[in-house]
């Protein structure tokens, strides 16, 4: 009896290793370190959607040495997270990107301002104001935009250069500071609630500036020769991120959130969550992933009309992958 079960227990073993071995390996780099913006990848990776789709997939945190794009070309990665202006300049030097998915719907970037303090009901309202801006970082590209769409001239706003310092804006100096809308503008918000203080966003998306923030990109090569491989595992992340995203699962996608992230506070999580919902999903109905090929094109124009790219891209093509899904 014993060597029966034994041998029975070998078998069991012997299977799942073979079942184990028939996943096909790929790597996928996010953008950035594991946070509320990667939820939908670590949720899909921890709940076994990519198991289930025959994909064992190694899902990288990102960072300021780790850039997806170059992982991709080199070949260490086979799928990738990158923002729009990112997936622009690289396709303007010719690399061969080609964009699968758009996580976010509306950029999370916007600056918090004090409506007591600071009258804001249009752009035209910006005028004689100090502005918080990160030079060189998409905020400045976005901020020029907006002004541009407005027919704001840089002489008649005081551009201020944003470090990870908040006291500026805390002490008044900077009237409207920029932060993500599902990152920091949680705690920034949470604060000055305790304060007392009441505040608001300045959404460039709301005011006709669309710059698309982060999306799921891979490269030409991979899409050719391994079609099956990328659409399975574009349809098990969209339906992970579908799911972290829907309420009825937040005690879970916060969890796996947690278990990835142990730097941020769970109330934090908790806040984080239903704002990276809104701004991912802009209706119940609406498709998760939907590639927005007319915040895409004027993403590009406005790099282009800033210097950011020598000139035109084909926007069309980069986004053809996407007709995938």
């Amino acid at each position: 009896m014993k060597q029966a079960w034994m041998l029975f227990s070998m078998i069991v073993f012997l299977f799942a290793c073979g079942q184990k071995e028939k996943l096909e390996e790929v790597n996928y780099r996010l953008k950035w370190l594991y946070n509320v913006s990667t939820v939908g990848d670590l949720y899909a990776e921890a709940h076994g959607y990519f198991a289930r789709s025959g994909l064992k997939v190694n899902v990288k945190p990102g960072g300021p040495e780790r850039d997806a794009l170059k992982e991709l070309e080199l070949g260490h990665a086979h799928f990738g997270v990158a923002s729009a202006d990112q997936v622009l300049r690289a396709a303007a030097k010719g690399a061969p990107i080609v964009v699968l998915a758009q996580l976010f719907q509306v950029n999370p970037l916007h600056w918090i301002y004090r409506p007591d303090r600071t009258l804001f009901t249009t752009p035209e309202d910006l005028k004689g104001k100090n502005i918080g801006v990160t030079f060189g970082g998409n905020d400045e590209a976005i901020l020029r935009a907006l002004l541009a769409r407005y027919g704001i001239t840089e002489d008649q706003v005081s551009l201020f250069s944003v470090r990870y310092d908040y006291t500026p804006f805390y002490e008044g100096q900077v009237a409207f500071w920029p932060l993500y809308l599902n990152a920091q503008a949680v705690i920034i918000g949470e604060k000055l609630e305790k304060a007392g203080e009441k505040y608001a966003f300045m959404s460039p998306d709301a005011l006709g500036v669309r710059f698309v923030a982060n999306s799921v990109v891979t490269t030409r090569e991979m899409l050719e020769k391994r079609p099956e491989t990328v659409k399975r595992f574009l349809s098990a992340l969209l339906q992970g991120w579908q799911d972290a995203l829907d309420p009825r699962n937040e005690a879970s996608a916060v969890k796996v959130l947690l278990d990835a992230d142990r730097e941020t506070p769970e109330a934090v999580v908790r806040r984080q969550l239903p704002v990276s919902r809104r701004l991912m999903t802009t209706s119940p109905a609406s498709e998760f992933g939907k590639i927005d090929a007319a915040a895409w094109k004027q993403t590009e124009e406005i790099m282009r009309i800033q210097g950011l790219i020598p000139g035109p891209v084909a926007v069309e093509a980069l986004l053809a992958a996407g007709k995938t899904k």
